[in-house]
């Protein structure tokens, strides 16, 4: 079955400020819908930007001397798929990602930023919350499925190869997630100006590898005055497909959100060393003004996967299983 006859993209766009309200079809532990809920969340919101701006500013500091040129803007791009039946189509939430707008409040100039940064997708969470613990229920070892991540690699790589990814964005996306806390990173003498000292990891985590069935290959980077290295997942050339105003919207974005949920790491009060391995368990940090529930936020994730099981998996499994052996990306 063709892809085009079986399924359909169609993009969402809500803007995330400090009035943003998730919309019934938004997974709840995103890290935007997370902080817009409870007493605290126009507090949050409103930190949170706070936070983002001032962390550009620190990183786009020439022809910028009080630290106050930009400012970014974030859209919250909610990606739906539509699938063709005997009885209609249906209409299923796919994933949602964040565009980054950059504002030069000098020059008045509105500039794209890059598609991707955070990434959310059902499929994943029925992945990794449903499909993987029980492929190893009552084993010794830990291992995954042969397919493991092919269903949803190739829905991603065929959202991206669509018309309407091409319509409504300029470049390849870039996914920045925080660094696998199972894995030893070693620092290189590789430094950019913008994305900081490079580091490599001593063996691919299963991360990783779900993200390689995507089409995304990975670089770890530590930027200038950040306490970790960020794992960058992308198309292409990172250092030379993107503006360096580009690469800091991503990172003044996705660190902030890093030092809200992951402060053990990301908001830790020493640097990442010659040879580091992330840790949960430092008690060494210091935490952000944000307020949210951890351990909700934790448990959502399987109650996510299994809406995903029962709204998608289930009920299309012979339409996705017969696109998925034909299909050619």
């Amino acid at each position: 079955m063709a892809m085009n006859k079986a399924f359909t993209f169609r993009i969402k766009n809500i803007c995330f400020d400090e009035n943003y309200q998730p919309s019934e079809n938004t997974r709840i532990t995103t890290n935007f819908a997370n902080l817009a809920r409870g007493e605290s969340r126009q507090e949050n919101l409103r930190n949170t930007l706070r936070m983002i701006d001032n962390r550009f500013n620190n990183l786009a500091y020439w022809d910028n001397p009080s630290g106050d040129r930009y400012s970014v803007n974030l859209e919250i791009i909610s990606v739906e798929m539509g699938v063709d039946t005997q009885d209609g189509s249906e209409v299923f939430p796919l994933i949602e990602i964040l565009k980054t707008n950059i504002i030069d409040k000098k020059t008045g100039e509105r500039i794209d930023g890059i598609a991707g940064n955070n990434f959310s997708s059902y499929v994943r969470d029925y992945d990794f919350s449903v499909l993987l613990p029980e492929h190893n229920n009552n084993k010794s070892t830990f291992s995954t499925p042969d397919d493991f991540g092919d269903l949803h690699g190739k829905l991603f790589k065929c959202f991206v190869n669509s018309d309407v990814y091409k319509e409504n964005f300029n470049k390849p996306p870039v996914i920045c997630i925080s660094a696998s806390s199972s894995k030893t990173y070693h620092r290189t003498e590789n430094r950019h100006p913008i994305l900081g000292v490079e580091y490599q990891q001593n063996e691919s985590s299963s991360t990783d590898q779900y993200f390689e069935k995507m089409g995304l290959q990975v670089r770890f980077f530590m930027p200038p005055n950040s306490s970790a290295p960020l794992a960058f997942y992308f198309l292409g050339d990172l250092l030379l497909d993107y503006t360096n105003l580009e690469l800091i919207g991503t990172i003044s974005t996705m660190e902030t959100f890093q030092k809200i949920y992951r402060p053990e790491i990301y908001n830790a009060n020493s640097s990442a060393g010659k040879v580091y391995q992330p840790s949960l368990k430092n008690q060494d940090y210091s935490l952000t003004q944000i307020v949210y529930d951890r351990v909700e936020r934790s448990q959502l994730a399987i109650k996510q996967g299994k809406f995903a099981e029962e709204r998608f998996i289930k009920p299309y499994k012979s339409i996705l299983e017969q696109w998925a052996d034909n299909c050619a990306l």
